[in-house]
């Protein structure tokens, strides 16, 4: 019986993007299997073409064939992170231009700088993404006031975002100086840091992030990147 795939993790499995960005291009029609646009759910079988745009990315049996790659980028201010230009920025695809097709492991917003993760490993970006493993993120943040104790204790304890709906999980957060903090989070809500800081009356300056489960931006030079052993991140 031939193996089947689903779409989503074919394409992530070949190195061509996450799952989830598999799923945005399955949605707005992109994704063809064979001579069919793919729907959602979708699977391919070994041999069958998938064109992403007209482009052939391969056949099932390929996805085999992918060695593991893991960058640790240190990404500037202004630059976005996604595998499209819709936002007319400079994306880190481009910036890094690796040779290989490698794609962000979760996201740091266009304002925010600092270490953010590449691979071409779907199955490694759902694993580190995923809330649900409390992995740890490092950031150090500066703020337009003074830091106080009231302003620490509510930042650690948790607290509710009403644009989200959700409330965020208690965290460890210590004074740098009189404007900045460390914060380490075990989740990745949209704009989680900023949304917080505005919640306690605090507007961010400056984000950035300097860890990501053991691995620290460390001097990684800006718009620069290493490679680094994916054992790290089992």
């Amino acid at each position: 019986m031939e193996e089947e795939i689903r779409i989503n993790k074919y394409l992530s499995s070949m190195g061509y993007c996450s799952r989830r960005e598999a799923d945005r291009l399955v949605e707005a029609g992109l994704v063809n299997i064979g001579d069919r646009v793919a729907m959602p759910g979708d699977k391919v079988t070994e041999g069958v073409k998938v064109t992403v745009g007209g482009k052939l990315i391969g056949e099932a049996k390929d996805t085999k064939k992918i060695k593991r790659v893991v960058l640790a980028v240190n990404k500037p201010r202004g630059v976005v992170c996604t595998t499209t230009d819709n936002d007319r920025a400079p994306t880190i695809v481009d910036m890094v231009d690796y040779p290989e097709r490698v794609y962000p492991i979760g996201r740091l917003d266009k304002d925010s700088e600092g270490l953010i993760l590449m691979t071409n490993d779907g199955d490694l970006v759902n694993r580190v993404s995923k809330a649900s493993n409390y992995h740890e993120k490092e950031y150090e943040v500066e703020v337009d006031r003074v830091i106080t104790e009231p302003f620490l204790r509510k930042m650690r304890g948790g607290m509710y975002l009403k644009d989200l709906d959700r409330s965020t999980r208690p965290c460890e957060v210590h004074r740098l100086t009189a404007y900045s903090f460390s914060i380490v989070l075990t989740q990745g809500l949209n704009r989680q840091i900023r949304r917080m800081c505005e919640e306690c009356g605090f507007k961010v300056t400056k984000l950035k992030r300097v860890r990501i489960m053991s691995i620290r931006l460390g001097s990684i030079k800006e718009g620069k990147w290493k490679k680094i052993d994916p054992e790290w991140l089992n």
